[in-house]
């Protein structure tokens, strides 16, 4: 069983087909898919889907906070399940591809006091650009 269906089975997540192929969508290291992108994977292992029980079953999964939208440059939203473990996100400037990295060290300590103007700052979001393998 995959990672992010152990956590909705422990949350008591109800368990429906259709959750479920979503769930099996997702599941997996770098995934950040759209939501036309989760459809079509879903449709081939469900084919009765529907467009609208896939983006019901996201937005379930992101009020839950088991799955993170991600958006970048204006391009559609991209739904990551790593939303348990702190990460930052490489995109690719070409194709939009978006890979999870682990940075060492803390973002948010790297901010200078003097630069939080007051703020109480309680999380920091990093995203490194360039160009994947394929794009360069």
């Amino acid at each position: 069983m995959s990672d992010l269906l152990e956590r909705l089975r422990g949350r008591g997540w109800r368990m429906t087909s259709q959750r479920r192929v979503v769930a099996e969508v997702l599941d997996g290291e770098h995934v950040h898919l759209t939501a036309d992108e989760v459809h079509a994977r879903a449709a081939r292992r469900l084919p009765e889907i529907s467009r609208a029980t896939v983006y019901n079953t996201l937005g379930e999964l992101v009020s839950l906070g088991e799955v993170v939208e991600v958006s970048t440059d204006g391009r559609a939203k991209r739904y990551d399940p790593n939303a348990h473990r702190p990460h930052q996100h490489l995109v690719c400037s070409g194709c939009g591809t978006i890979r999870d990295v682990h940075a060492t060290g803390d973002p948010l300590a790297d901010l200078p006091a003097e630069e939080r103007f007051g703020f109480t700052v309680s999380g920091v979001e990093v995203t490194y650009r360039g160009l994947c393998p394929a794009c360069a």
